[in-house]
């Protein structure tokens, strides 16, 4: 056999791939940033590239074909922040709900004004009292759902549920 007759079976063996879509493009090329993104909050190269590759297997398979590049990338990070967060809730030995419990804002130093106060107060009195007393404890004390949970002898799942029907049914007042 020729090198031409060679080069032609080699040819005639090779197998096309489909074209890459253009969303999984643009995914590939913003991993780095999305390493990067990871890196920086675990610290650690392994499990940062563990934790890309994590994202990359999750994410890609979703991805619209149609979806603007930002659309993608924004996509890339929120998959990026769900996979950290069952890295430390593993890591950790936290549920993730307690991990972003961390992440709430310090409350202000600001003394509140007497016209807010008030206001509370109203809303407060016009709930149950188990709606005002998870309200109180999570919002005026600061406490933790975990802490709530063991001043009312509940779970914190439960707590969960109530403070969200709370919130909604202290939306529901009509502050005079």
């Amino acid at each position: 056999m020729t090198q031409d007759e060679v080069a032609d079976q080699a040819q005639a063996e090779v197998v096309e791939l489909p074209a890459a879509s253009r969303a999984t493009d643009i995914a590939v090329n913003e991993l780095e940033l999305v390493y990067a993104f990871i890196y920086a909050r675990v610290g650690n190269r392994a499990d940062a590239e563990d934790l890309t590759q994590q994202v990359a297997l999750k994410a890609i398979p979703r991805l619209r074909q149609n979806a603007a590049a930002s659309s993608i990338r924004g996509y890339l990070f929120a998959t990026a922040r769900s996979v950290l967060g069952g890295f430390w809730s593993t890591r950790l030995g936290l549920s993730e709900a307690e991990l972003r419990e961390d992440l709430l804002p310090a409350p202000a130093t600001d003394p509140p004004s007497e016209e807010g106060t008030e206001t509370v107060q109203r809303i407060l009195a016009e709930l149950s009292d188990n709606y005002r007393r998870v309200l109180e404890l999570r919002f005026l004390h600061g406490y933790s759902l975990k802490e709530v949970a063991k001043e009312m002898n509940s779970t914190v799942g439960a707590i969960k549920v109530m403070q969200l029907r709370a919130l909604r049914a202290a939306a529901k007042v009509r502050p005079e």
